[in-house]
């Protein structure tokens, strides 16, 4: 098989037989991905999936929703009043601190979805610190990408 033929993604094509009659070569459409720093295979779009989608949680997803949450609490507690003296307290930048709490807005199921390992394949820590919409709905078809 020549490296050309490596790069057909997609491309399903029939089992061929070799020569000897002892060798079956089927050809399989996948792409292999890094994330994370590991390979990840990843199979066509329109292809139908054969196996359930294997649970990857994301500790700094969760990490950063669960901070999130506690940081809301202390500031609802009236254990600090601004977000100036939390961040104080934690020992972290109020920009950063502020970005995170955001994570609160999340639609629940998004939540769920995080801290199950069941979110979307490219949703991360940097894209969520961006802007993101707060309509629950409008939430799920940006963050999904449906």
């Amino acid at each position: 098989m020549t490296a050309q033929q490596n790069l057909l993604v997609g491309k399903s094509r029939r089992p061929t037989l070799s020569r000897d009659g002892l060798t079956i070569s089927v050809h399989i459409p996948i792409t292999l991905r890094h994330q994370g720093g590991r390979k990840q295979v990843v199979t066509p779009a329109d292809a139908a999936p054969w196996i359930p989608r294997a649970s990857r949680i994301d500790s700094t997803l969760v990490k950063a929703v669960v901070r999130a949450h506690r940081w809301r609490q202390m500031l609802e507690s009236g254990r600090h009043a601004t977000i100036r003296d939390l961040a104080k307290a934690e020992g972290i930048n109020e920009s950063y601190l502020s970005r995170v709490l955001r994570l609160t807005l999340l639609a629940p199921a998004i939540i769920q979805s995080i801290l199950e390992g069941q979110q979307p394949p490219g949703l991360d820590l940097d894209g969520l610190l961006g802007l993101f919409p707060t309509d629950w709905a409008q939430q799920h078809d940006q963050l999904t990408g449906k």
